[in-house]
């Protein structure tokens, strides 16, 4: 039996498209307004192949939380990757995320008044985020678990400079300097 040789190819477009029209309305009504029955009617698709692709409406939350995690990181870490010293490097990747997702409607979205909930549990349940905060760390000073501890902890600062911002950065930097900065040192020492 042959098998098709796109079905990967096109199962992970579908999936996409669906990440994308799902991404649109939670920029529009927010995160937690969005049905299933709203994504497939924005995707183009029926609600069966919606369930083909995601089983719940959590599943399309956190599917779309990791794609836009994943696409931040990789941005940040080339920004990031040579800055030696771990406490400006912490500081360097935690205020690049913060002004990824605030230049993004379709992020910000998470973050407004009465929908951090979805993004705060999913930041925090979330081993692909707690991984990739992770990888800021390389230092052998840190087990496995005090390294995800610590990427939990700042995933949770993350958050909350998202859901209730500082002043402006400025403030915001000199509080991660000041409050943050020397609990990582001190991990390193």
């Amino acid at each position: 039996m042959s098998r098709d040789w796109l079905a990967d190819d096109r199962a992970d477009l579908a999936a996409e498209r669906i990440l994308d029209a799902a991404a649109r309305l939670f920029a529009e009504h927010g995160v937690t307004a969005v049905g299933m029955a709203d994504i497939a009617k924005a995707a183009g698709c029926s609600r069966a192949t919606l369930y083909r692709y995601f089983e719940n409406r959590q599943a399309v939350r956190v599917a779309f939380v990791h794609r836009e995690t994943r696409r931040i990181a990789a941005q940040l870490f080339g920004a990031v990757g040579e800055i030696a010293d771990p406490g400006e490097r912490v500081v360097a990747a935690m205020l690049g995320a913060v002004r990824a997702v605030r230049a993004d409607p379709m992020l910000i979205a998470w973050f407004r008044a009465g929908e951090a909930g979805p993004a705060g549990r999913i930041s925090q349940d979330s081993e692909v985020i707690e991984s990739i905060a992770a990888a800021l760390f390389t230092s052998t000073e840190l087990t496995e678990a005090e390294r995800g501890r610590l990427a939990r902890w700042l995933t949770r600062i993350i958050v909350s400079l998202l859901s209730s911002p500082g002043r402006d950065e400025d403030e915001e930097r000199t509080m991660l300097e000041e409050f943050v900065v020397p609990l990582v040192v001190r991990a390193f020492a």
